[in-house]
C-alpha cells in the first residue's frame, strides 16, 4: 500500500469517525433523554394509580352512561328502579336524599355523604377505556368548565369523592370494599398527573 493509498484510507477513516460522533448523543443529551423518560414513567404511574380508583366500583357506580345508578361490587342496577331524574338526584318521589343522607347510616347500611347524587351525564364513564375517561375528565365541556386547579380541588377535597375510602357497611353488615389505592396515594397521583400536563398514555 503506497503513501497515497494510506492517505485516502486515513481521510475516509477520519470522516467516518466524525460522522459517527456527530450522530452520537452527548452525555448531556443522554441524561436529558433519561430524565425525560423518567418523567414519562412517573406520569404514567400516576395516571394508572388514579385510574385504578376511578374505574373501581366505588366511583364507577355513580358515573353510569345509562342514567341508572349502580350499587354493590357487582354494579347491579339500583333498587327501586332509580334513575338520574332531575339535577342528577332522582325524581320527586324517589329523590336520592330520601334515603342517602350526609353520612353513612350504620343501622340500615345505606351509604351517605354530602350532596349525594349521580355525576353529571357528561361525566358518564361506564364502558369507557381509561384513556377515554381521562379525555372526558379534562374536557371543560364535560367536566363543568373546571380548570386543572379546580379539578384537583374537586378530586382531592370533595367529600363525596373521598367517601370512596369510608364507604361504611352494606345492608348485610359487611364492610364495603375500598379502592385498591390509598386515599393519600390517589391525591398525590392526581396532583402529579395534573401538574405535569395531564398526559394520557398512548398504550
Amino acid at each position: 500500500m503506497n503513501l497515497k493509498t494510506w492517505f485516502v484510507f486515513l481521510m475516509i477513516s477520519i470522516v467516518g469517525v466524525l460522522l459517527a460522533l456527530a450522530n452520537t448523543p452527548t452525555i448531556f443529551e443522554y441524561h436529558l433523554l433519561e430524565n425525560q423518560q423518567s418523567e414519562i414513567n412517573k406520569s404514567d404511574e400516576a395516571f394508572n394509580k388514579m385510574m385504578d380508583v376511578l374505574t373501581h366500583q366505588r366511583c364507577m357506580n355513580c358515573h353510569p352512561n345509562d342514567n341508572i345508578p349502580k350499587q354493590g361490587n357487582d354494579r347491579r342496577p339500583h333498587y327501586f328502579g332509580m334513575a338520574r331524574g332531575e339535577d342528577d338526584k332522582g325524581f320527586q318521589a324517589t329523590n336520592c336524599n330520601t334515603c342517602h343522607n350526609s353520612e353513612n347510616n350504620t343501622y340500615s347500611g345505606v351509604p351517605g355523604a354530602p350532596h349525594w347524587s349521580l355525576a353529571p351525564a357528561s361525566m358518564g364513564w361506564e364502558g369507557l377505556t381509561r384513556s377515554q375517561i381521562a379525555e372526558r375528565l379534562v374536557d371543560k365541556n364535560a367536566n363543568g368548565q373546571r380548570s386543572f386547579d379546580e379539578l384537583l380541588k374537586h378530586m382531592t377535597e370533595d367529600e363525596l369523592v373521598l367517601w370512596a375510602w369510608t364507604p361504611g357497611i352494606d345492608p348485610n353488615g359487611q364492610e364495603r370494599e375500598v379502592p385498591p389505592v390509598s386515599k393519600e396515594e390517589f391525591k398525590n397521583a392526581v396532583e402529579y398527573w395534573l401538574d405535569n400536563g395531564a398526559v394520557i398514555p398512548t398504550k
